[in-house]
């Protein structure tokens, strides 16, 4: 037993030895402090601003088409003039429309003065039968006169509205107040039903801005849409100069479905064009106002770094050791970025010097540029 319990007890010691022995002599040798810049986290005020790239679109825009066929006799307008609703624009040759509308006319005159001859026979015939002064079969042919003449009338009357509609299509006028593009015909050019294109009439004031935003962020837009209380300047418009439109827009759209293939959704704001800066077409970019209003934490963007998806920064703790901190983050403004969720204001994070850092390490700082 005592033989026993020796070897057991040679054995653990000699397992100890080989398991502790390296380990202790590896924790001798603690690894040495990484150099790096901090930075204490401050709060500032901003203004949180996202940009879209956006195209204006007329809230109304049609094109000039002929429904008839001839010749262009009579063009009313210059080459990107304003126009009013019902203001003419072009003229197609309108004689033998006109000629069709009197023969139209005269159609129906005589099938009016016809119908009023058969139904005075009629009359008189129906008077006879009551007396029993003629046979039925007269009374009957007289009663089928009424009803041919009536008929009669009815298709002369037709003939006269579709001429008369012919008619009217020989002068194209603005189906509403807007700016013509450059006409695509010149006088005497033959035109029909539908060809060629005359001209765009495209609406001015207020002037349509679409932009497409992905599906994550069509709750934030949808509590935009019916707040009340939206700030006034949530819209606003810069142009490719760096420039910014005056005027601030209104929300007034989102589309009725999320893109299969894209993920995304089209949204529309309306801006007032009084002084016709903005042109359909054009491609701006749209300033919306985010949540980043006010005093908010800034800290400078390249303490960031990001990890599966997730973003997060080196905090520094009292014993100069550093633990990563999960963070969401906001505006990116010039070199600095919000942060709207991970952090306080006093914090001290590693700026540079991140790329050598693990969970747990050691720091010292040093001064920008010694790292």
């Amino acid at each position: 037993m005592n033989l026993s319990y020796k070897l057991v007890a040679f054995s653990a010691l000699l397992i100890a030895g080989f398991s502790c022995g390296p380990k202790q002599q590896a924790g001798q040798q603690a690894p040495p402090a990484v150099a790096v810049t901090t930075y204490t986290v401050i709060s500032k005020s901003v203004t949180g601003i996202d940009e879209y790239p956006s195209t204006l679109v007329p809230l109304n825009e049609v094109e000039i088409r002929p429904q008839i066929g001839g010749y262009i006799t009579n063009i009313y307008v210059q080459d990107g003039q304003e126009v009013k609703k019902g203001q003419k624009l072009y003229e197609i040759d309108r004689s033998k429309y006109a000629a069709s509308q009197q023969q139209a006319q005269a159609l129906v005159e005589s099938a009016k003065a016809n119908l009023a001859k058969v139904s005075k026979d009629y009359d008189r015939y129906k008077r006879l039968d009551e007396q029993d002064a003629i046979a039925k079969q007269q009374l009957d042919y007289a009663e089928s006169a009424v009803l041919d003449a009536k008929a009669q009338l009815s298709s002369a009357q037709a003939q006269l509205a579709s001429s008369s509609t012919d008619y009217s299509y020989s002068v194209l006028t603005a189906p509403f107040d807007g700016t013509v593009g450059i006409s695509q015909v010149r006088m005497g050019a033959q035109v029909s039903p539908g060809q060629p294109l005359l001209n765009t009439l495209s609406s001015n004031d207020p002037m349509a801005l679409n932009f497409v935003v992905n599906e994550r962020e069509i709750p934030r837009f949808n509590k935009m849409l019916r707040a009340e209380d939206n700030p006034d300047s949530l819209f606003r418009i810069r142009f490719s100069d760096n420039s910014i439109y005056p005027f601030n827009g209104t929300f007034t759209t989102i589309d009725r479905a999320v893109g299969r293939q894209s993920g995304t959704i089209a949204l529309r704001v309306q801006f007032p064009n009084p002084n016709r800066e903005l042109i359909a077409g054009m491609t701006v970019n749209l300033q919306v106002l985010n949540q980043d209003l006010g005093e908010q934490l800034i800290i400078p963007y390249k303490a960031v770094t990001e990890q599966m998806g997730e973003y997060f920064v080196y905090v520094v703790g009292e014993d100069q050791t550093v633990q990563q901190q999960v963070v969401r983050l906001g505006t990116e403004i010039g070199a600095d970025i919000v942060v709207r969720e991970g952090l306080k204001a006093g914090q001290e994070i590693v700026v540079s010097g991140i790329q050598k850092l693990r969970q747990g390490a050691q720091i010292t700082t040093a001064a920008p540029g010694q790292q």
